[in-house]
């Protein structure tokens, strides 16, 4: 499958007080057609810069990146890419669908009709004429999905797209994203929201401090994860004398209740369970969730800066 994005040592440097500073270091990114990626990290890990690099907003200061084929920024390319950043900004004394019409005749449009289906499939019909100052956040982060549609893209990047919405809001929004997958475009994701990575992501890149810390297909990175063990009829004494590698364990009225590494060898606790009489309820494989990928990641990597 041909790379929608692809990057090779891709650096951006600015200055400060006390010298240079890489914001993005030596990045080597690469992005299938036709999926949902996630690019991941803490606060000033050099999402933001990246992105805007790819976009051709700003200019890297070395290394190369290749958008749809061609040299990012190149302008062939601006017609079947879209944007939509975390914290768009729109005329609020225009409405929704003013706001089409407008964004719409940039790219020489006039198709009211079309308008009128973005609004439909975004759920704004009924407020299309309403002031952006009358939507709320999760409508006005919907009227940007609509507006970031309006060239029928390939490629689209999203800037927390769900960021700060109530539960309905969000789930509206990550299923519209789901639908582009399935028309085949690709999506590039930037997201503080782990659990709708999880959901709806292919494949995830994790940056810190501008170097990816971690990349590739969501089953691969979260494979092997934790074995909940729950048995009953158990003594408090049995639960204390437990001496389990790197395990969590809670008991309460006979309950014993065991979270242990996959690696760990735990035969041995079922064996004991059973010579204490005990009951084995379930021993339950638990993959890992990305949450925890993302901070073992970042804490891997602060521990290793902090010890240089």
């Amino acid at each position: 499958m041909a790379a929608a994005i692809e990057t090779q040592n891709l650096t951006k440097t600015y200055k400060n007080r006390s010298g240079k500073v890489n914001v993005v270091d030596q990045l080597n990114l690469s992005v299938e057609e036709g999926e949902i990626f996630g690019f991941l990290g803490p606060n000033g890990a050099g999402k933001t810069t990246t992105i805007k690099m790819l976009l051709g907003i700003i200019y890297p200061s070395a290394g190369q990146a290749q958008v749809l084929g061609k040299e990012a920024g190149d302008i062939g390319i601006h017609r079947s890419i879209s944007y939509l950043p975390e914290k768009p900004y729109y005329y609020e004394h225009m409405t929704g669908m003013e706001i089409l019409k407008f964004y719409g005749a940039l790219f020489g449009l006039s198709d009211t009709a079309m308008y009128q289906r973005l609004l439909e499939r975004v759920n704004l019909a009924g407020d299309q004429h309403k002031t952006i100052s009358q939507y709320s956040k999760g409508m006005q982060q919907r009227i940007g999905l609509a507006q970031s549609l309006l060239n029928d893209p390939k490629l689209l990047f999203l800037d927390e797209p769900t960021g700060g919405l109530d539960p309905i809001a969000h789930i509206e929004i990550r299923d519209l994203i789901l639908q582009f997958r399935e028309e085949g475009k690709t999506v590039f994701i930037s997201s503080h929201a782990l659990s709708d990575v999880e959901r709806i992501c292919d494949r995830v890149a994790i940056i810190n401090k501008g170097k990816i810390a971690a990349q590739g297909k969501l089953d691969d990175l979260l494979r092997g994860g934790r074995i909940e063990i729950i048995a009953d009829n158990l003594t408090s004494e049995f639960a204390q004398g437990l001496k389990l590698n790197g395990a969590t364990t809670s008991f309460n009225a006979g309950r014993l209740i065991v979270d242990i590494d996959e690696a760990e060898d735990f035969n041995g606790l079922i064996d004991g369970i059973r010579n204490a009489k005990g009951k084995v309820v379930s021993v339950l494989p638990r993959r890992r969730r990305l949450e925890d990928l993302f901070v073992e990641t970042v804490r891997n990597l602060q521990s290793q800066g902090a010890s240089k």
